[in-house]
C-alpha cells in the first residue's frame, strides 16, 4: 500500500489503510488538504463512538508527549484504531524529526499519525520514511485539465447538479484555481437552480461574476482605452472588496491571453495573404460565444502592437506574483494595467480593429 497519490486520487478511490501507521498530507491547497483529513475519518475510525478515538492537534503548538500519549491511549468508547492528525504540522515535523523518523521504524500497531504540512521534499528520510510504511497524498493545486475535470465530478457528487464545460471554463476564469472557492459557488450555483439540472456558462456569468466580474471587465476596458488612473481604482475596489491578487490575475490572464492568441491567429492569416475576421480569430482562441461581442470590443480597444506583447506582460506579472520580484502582489497588478493602458502606436493600433 506505500506509496505517494494526489489528493483527487486519494479522494476517488481511496486505498486500504488497514495496515498505515503513518500519513503524510503534503501542500498548501487547504479544501483538498481537508477533504483528505475528512476521508480518513471515515476510513480509518469505525462505529457510532468513532470520534472518541479521534484527536486533532495544531502543530504550532503540539508537544511530541501529548502526541504519542494520544496515539496510545485507549477511548474510554469507541473501539477500533486511533487517528491522531497534526495540522499545519511544518515547525512541529523540523522540531521533531529525529523522533518521527523512530516512529516510523516502530509504529504504534493501533494508532494512525496524519502529519498535515506544506511541504515535505522527496530526498528527506523522514518522507522515504513514510512511503515504506504508509502514504503520501499530495494536496496541491492539479493542472488546468485535471482540476476542470474535478469540478464536473465533483459539481454532481457534492451538490447533484451537472456542470457544463463552458461553464466550468468561466468558473475557473472568474475564480481562480482555489478550490474552496471553487465549490462555494457551486453551492451558490446549484441552490439557485431549483429542480433544473445544469448549471450553463450563463448562469455562471450572471451569479458568480456578479459585480466583481463585471468590475474586472470594466478595469480592462479602462485599461485598453489607456485610461491607467481609472484602472487603477477599479482594482483598488476589487481588492478591498475581497478579491485575491492571484485570482484577480487569473481572471485578468485568462481573457488575455485569449486576446494574445486571436492576435496571432490574425496576424498568420494576414502573412497568408488572406482577411483577417476578428470575431472568428477570437472564436479560434477559445472565447465563448456568449461573451464574443464584449471581446471584440476590447481586443479592437487593445490594438495589435499591446495584442502582441500580452503574452510577455502575463508571464512577467506571474513570475513576479510567485517571487521573482519584491514587489508587492498590488504594485504588480498596477504595473501590469500601466503597461497594457500605453497607447499603442497609431500605425499599428487600428490593425486589428478592422
Amino acid at each position: 500500500m506505500a506509496g505517494a497519490l494526489h489528493a483527487l486520487d486519494f479522494l476517488s478511490d481511496t486505498p486500504d489503510l488497514s495496515t498505515c501507521s503513518m500519513l503524510a498530507i503534503v501542500g498548501d491547497e487547504p479544501f483538498l488538504a481537508r477533504q483528505v483529513a475528512l476521508r480518513l475519518r471515515q476510513t480509518v475510525l469505525s462505529g457510532g463512538d468513532a470520534e472518541f478515538s479521534l484527536a486533532t492537534f495544531d502543530g504550532r503548538e503540539a508537544q511530541l508527549s501529548d502526541v504519542f500519549d494520544e496515539l496510545q491511549t485507549v477511548a474510554l468508547f469507541g473501539g477500533g484504531r486511533r487517528l491522531v492528525i497534526v495540522e499545519t504540522a511544518d515547525d512541529f515535523v523540523t522540531q521533531h524529526r529525529a523522533a518521527l523518523e523512530d516512529f516510523v521504524e516502530r509504529p504504534h500497531p493501533t494508532g494512525v499519525l496524519a502529519l498535515a504540512v506544506r511541504s515535505m521534499p522527496s530526498n528527506t528520510r523522514l518522507y522515504k520514511a513514510v512511503l515504506r510504511v504508509g502514504l503520501i497524498v499530495e494536496a496541491t493545486v492539479p493542472a488546468t485539465p485535471r482540476l476542470k475535470k474535478w469540478l464536473g465530478v465533483w459539481s454532481q457528487q457534492a451538490h447533484g447538479k451537472s456542470l457544463e464545460p463552458a461553464a466550468a471554463d468561466l468558473l475557473l476564469e472568474l475564480v481562480g484555481p482555489e478550490l474552496g472557492l471553487l465549490d462555494q459557488e457551486l453551492a451558490k450555483l446549484a441552490a439557485s437552480l431549483g429542480d433544473e439540472a445544469r448549471i450553463t456558462g450563463e448562469l455562471v456569468a450572471d451569479l458568480v461574476g456578479g459585480w466583481r466580474a463585471k468590475t474586472t471587465w470594466e478595469m480592462l476596458d479602462t485599461a485598453a482605452a489607456g485610461d491607467a488612473a481609472s484602472a487603477i481604482g477599479q482594482l483598488d475596489r476589487l481588492l478591498l472588496g475581497g478579491e485575491n491578487p492571484i485570482g484577480l490575475l487569473a481572471q485578468i490572464s485568462s481573457s488575455l491571453r485569449r486576446y494574445a492568441a486571436a492576435t496571432r491567429v490574425v496576424n498568420e492569416a494576414e502573412r497568408r495573404g488572406q482577411r483577417a475576421n476578428l470575431r472568428a480569430a477570437l472564436e479560434q482562441a477559445g472565447i465563448k460565444s456568449f461573451l464574443l461581442g464584449k471581446a471584440e470590443g476590447q481586443l479592437r480597444q487593445i490594438g495589435r502592437q499591446r495584442g502582441e506583447r500580452l503574452y510577455r506582460l502575463l508571464l512577467d506579472a506571474d513570475l513576479a506574483l510567485k517571487g521573482a520580484s519584491a514587489a508587492p502582489p498590488r504594485l504588480v497588478l498596477e504595473q501590469l494595467i500601466v503597461r497594457l493602458s500605453k497607447q499603442a502606436a497609431p500605425a499599428k493600433a487600428a490593425a486589428t480593429g478592422r
